[in-house]
């Protein structure tokens, strides 16, 4: 697929180079609106404004919902007042909420002043809902029909309104207030008679999301029910809106890349990289490298409170960073799996309990066979002493790794913050902090050394 893109590419930057903008056309004839979107966002500003006026009015909605927010923008100050009033009323309701919600407030107002008076109630609307929630999410334009209508009335109407909705494979069935009452699979009206009743053919138990929620437990919803639509209603059952697939995989999406970004100690970007600029990515990123620092420190404090015994056997160096790694590399394996599960919801605070012994067990175990490994190499440099020494403090401090690992991500997920801030680079820190005090205090303990 990317080399798709590639070939696109560069076929259009030779027809903007040749001038030969009837290939351009041709060219974006045969593409999808996926894929040009795509391709204009690799094209530098001026080319892009320029293959996106060759585009026929019809395309152009299409294409730009399908742009990031920041090129979205870029193309709103490029195009005309008037084009740009027409692109962003022409949206979805969601697609425009998504573009306004990565805006500051005066960017926004400058957005608003080109919308209909209709479409900027509606997108404020939205924006009323908490950050990350359903509510931001759902698109309000859907199609209902009512229990009493006859199959024949309800397919009168979808087909009046089926421009105004964004799916009808699903038909869902509100009362006279617009309580959600059941769903209709559009099937039904293919099969069944035209005198039935809608009601008759319904299924009442519908599976809905408050607007409040969060959107990944729309995420989860959607996923362990295989739903391809998910209606949202208020607190007294009212439907609001739909969420719908290619909705929640933009939430996957996004979630993914800002639990691997936080699991390397990189603040969430909301961007794409390429797009960042060197003072933001110094910026997410400093924090936490500034904090790691002082971790190291405190493990260059303990390392200089035992001088002596390091004087007194140097080889002691030889083999810190060999077992110090060790209990941090086993630390961010059980983080980056605790992580994972905490997230896809195959684990749940409740769980760390059971998880907890589990993982302990493994973690005896890897740090007998790592002990054991290590011992063969003490045995050989520094004897039966050294060797008995290196093997207990590696299955100590993996042991302590893996249990900091597995219990760092729990505590945050208790403390409502996310899991993922339990990076491997903190739990690799915290692993080595505590690897060297158990290490040299060994080491003196065993091995009759200074303090």
């Amino acid at each position: 697929m990317e080399f798709l893109h590639e070939r696109d590419l560069e076929q259009l930057q030779e027809c903007l180079e040749e001038g030969d903008l009837a290939g351009v056309r041709e060219r974006l004839d045969e593409m999808r609106i996926q894929d040009i979107a795509h391709v204009l966002m690799e094209l530098e500003p001026d080319p892009r404004r320029e293959v996106f006026r060759l585009l026929p009015p019809g395309r152009r909605v299409d294409v730009f919902s399908y742009l990031d927010p920041h090129h979205q923008l870029q193309l709103i100050k490029q195009v005309s007042v008037d084009e740009g009033r027409y692109l962003l009323s022409e949206m979805l309701p969601d697609d425009l909420t998504a573009l306004l919600e990565d805006l500051d407030r005066d960017q926004v107002r400058k957005l608003l002043r080109l919308l209909p008076f209709r479409s900027i109630r509606r997108a404020l609307s939205l924006l009323g809902y908490p950050e990350d929630s359903c509510g931001r999410l759902m698109t309000t334009a859907v199609v209902s029909v009512r229990p009493e209508w006859t199959m024949a009335r309800a397919l009168d109407h979808l087909r009046v309104q089926a421009g105004r909705g964004e799916t009808v494979n699903l038909v869902y069935v509100t009362d006279d207030e617009g309580v959600l009452q059941g769903v209709l699979a559009l099937k039904h009206f293919l099969k069944q008679q035209t005198e039935t009743l809608v009601s008759g053919l319904m299924t009442r138990n519908v599976i809905s999301i408050d607007a409040q929620q969060p959107q990944e437990e729309a995420l989860h919803i959607m996923r362990h029910y295989d739903l391809p639509a998910l209606p949202v209603v208020d607190e007294d059952g009212e439907l609001l809106g739909i969420i719908t697939v290619d909705d929640v995989l933009d939430v996957e999406e996004e979630e993914t890349t800002e639990d691997f970004q936080k699991m390397g100690s990189v603040g969430a970007l909301n961007l794409s990289l390429r797009d960042a600029r060197p003072w933001l990515l110094y910026r997410k990123r400093v924090g936490w490298l500034l904090i790691l620092v002082g971790l190291n420190i405190l493990g260059g404090y303990i390392i200089a409170g035992y001088e002596q015994s390091i004087e007194s056997l140097v080889l002691l160096v030889f083999f810190l960073p060999l077992v110090i790694a060790g209990g941090g590399n086993a630390g961010a394996q059980s983080s980056t799996l605790m992580v994972r599960s905490l997230a896809t919801g195959d684990a749940r605070p409740g769980d760390w309990l059971r998880l907890w012994g589990r993982e302990l067990a493994v973690a005896g175990a890897l740090g007998l066979t790592m002990g054991a490994t290590v011992s063969l190499l003490g045995l050989w440099r520094g004897g039966p002493e050294i060797a008995l020494m290196l093997s207990l403090a590696m299955l100590l401090i993996v042991m302590v790794g893996s249990m900091v690992g597995m219990i760092l991500p729990f505590i945050l997920s208790r403390l409502r913050l996310d899991p993922a801030t339990a990076s491997a680079p903190l739990v690799t820190s915290i692993a080595d902090v505590a690897g060297i005090t158990i290490y040299f205090g060994l080491a003196a303990a065993m091995l009759g050394l200074p303090r």
